[in-house]
């Protein structure tokens, strides 16, 4: 959950500063709005690809301690 919420901070903070730097720039508007989410994407790929494999991971364990959950009721289940 802390690895998800660290990148969330993160691409916020990116999308903010794009969003700043863009309107300074002298866009408005929708084309504000665009320009600073397509700029803010590329730029969060290549500045937090160590937190997206942290919070990639952090899923990825919680869905597979939710399987197994799954399938030790299912066996006890199927014991009964």
């Amino acid at each position: 959950m802390r690895a998800t919420m660290s990148y969330t901070v993160l691409r916020l903070a990116i999308f903010a500063a794009a969003l700043g730097l863009l309107y300074l720039a002298g866009a408005r508007g929708i084309l504000l709005l665009a320009l600073a989410a397509v700029v803010s994407a590329v730029a969060s790929v290549i500045l937090l690809a160590r937190q997206r494999e942290a919070m990639a991971g952090s899923i990825s364990r919680r869905v597979s301690s939710v399987r197994e959950q799954l399938d030790e009721g299912s066996r006890a289940e199927d014991a009964d």
